[in-house]
């Protein structure tokens, strides 16, 4: 009985080569794929709940995404959190990509205390775009991934580093267009820039101010107040945190366990100055009315009623602000849809640029 092939790659579990599995369930490439996998189950009808749901199965409560890249104007980087990552996956599909996923070659895990760090250099970004062509654009570049080290395994922090693209037309396009000069133009223009659209690269700018709104969001989602007294409330509590004491014990911590003491110090504080006064009586007369204006300075200078109305002053100034914020974003949004459809090309620039120029005037204006 002849005896079977020997499989050179084959290892035995017994045997002194044998690999052992990673300490956890599942591989940090292999929720790449489930992502993958769960955005090819994207449909039309899919709205801001399925988005929610997404986010929810990949990413962490407190997870953060960062975005690197180096346009015309300079190198840009924009950090979003958890609350706007949802809408930051579904402006990608908005902005006329039918398909997305990532591809990762040669990526190293490395083991920290509480996260996995995925480090991919060679990572791929690839979109399906429909519209205005069908284009295949991939967007190659760095991928760090921090993932939480429980049964979920869901992602900590994205960092995406873009370094270069490349947009694929078919030829079977390029054949049928190939005796009309206009249409060969229009091909060879990027739909792209850095493999991002307009419509998510506008959506990252605004994100660098609806960041900082998140917490009047959030209250005004959950109490259902006015955008006003969310701001009041919230510059209400960090106003308190500012006047509170530091956390920990008291200074005078001993003093309140042993409220006997307080009688005897005095005492000997009243002595120890009239030693100082028989030294040198000039010098510690002068001292002595320093020292006393320095105590007093602080509480002089400290009180509730003169405090109250500068935060009522400011509060009316940033809920203005907040209001007049508020109000160029919206516009902002719709006038940049309305510019994207008509032209694409022109969208990206004047609309983000009449946008700076109104948020400066709405700054400036008290």
């Amino acid at each position: 009985m002849s005896n079977p092939t020997h499989d050179p790659f084959y290892s035995s579990p017994f045997g002194p080569f044998y690999r052992r599995h990673a300490p956890y369930m599942v591989q940090p490439e292999y929720r790449i794929y489930e992502m993958n996998k769960r955005l090819q189950t994207r449909t039309e009808e899919s709205d801001s709940l399925w988005w929610d749901a997404f986010a929810t199965e990949f990413f962490e409560e407190d997870a953060t995404l960062t975005l690197s890249f180096c346009l015309e104007d300079g190198p840009k980087r924009y950090t979003i959190g958890r609350t706007l990552i949802p809408r930051y996956f579904s402006t990608v599909f908005e902005g006329g990509v039918s398909e997305l996923h990532y591809i990762l070659k040669h990526s190293k895990e490395s083991f920290h205390n509480s996260c996995i760090t995925l480090d991919c250099d060679q990572c791929t970004m690839v979109t399906q775009h429909g519209k205005p062509m069908f284009t295949k654009v991939c967007t190659e570049g760095r991928l760090i991934l921090e993932f939480a080290f429980d049964d979920l395994m869901r992602i900590k922090t994205w960092h995406f580093t873009i370094r270069q693209y490349r947009e694929l037309i078919p030829r079977s396009i390029l054949a049928m267009h190939a005796q009309d000069p206009q249409v060969l133009e229009q091909l060879s223009k990027n739909i792209t820039r850095m493999g991002l659209t307009n419509f998510t690269l506008n959506y990252l700018r605004l994100c660098v101010i609806l960041e900082p709104m998140q917490e009047l969001m959030s209250r005004h989602k959950t109490y259902n107040l006015s955008p006003r007294d969310c701001l009041k409330t919230c510059l209400f509590q960090k106003w308190q945190r500012m006047v509170a004491p530091p956390a920990g014990h008291p200074q005078n911590f001993k003093t309140e366990i042993f409220p006997t003491n307080h009688k005897k110090a005095e005492p000997a504080r009243q002595t120890t100055t009239k030693r100082r006064k028989r030294k040198n009586s000039a010098s510690s007369a002068n001292s002595a009315g320093t020292t006393a204006s320095k105590k007093r300075s602080p509480a002089t200078n400290f009180s509730l009623s003169s405090q109250v109305p500068v935060s009522i002053s400011s509060t009316r100034f940033a809920s203005s602000l907040f209001l007049r914020l508020y109000v160029h974003v919206c516009r902002f949004t719709t006038r940049a849809r309305e510019t994207e459809q008509s032209n694409p090309a022109l969208g990206d620039k004047t609309n983000y640029a009449t946008f700076q120029i109104t948020i400066k005037n709405c700054i400036l204006k008290k």
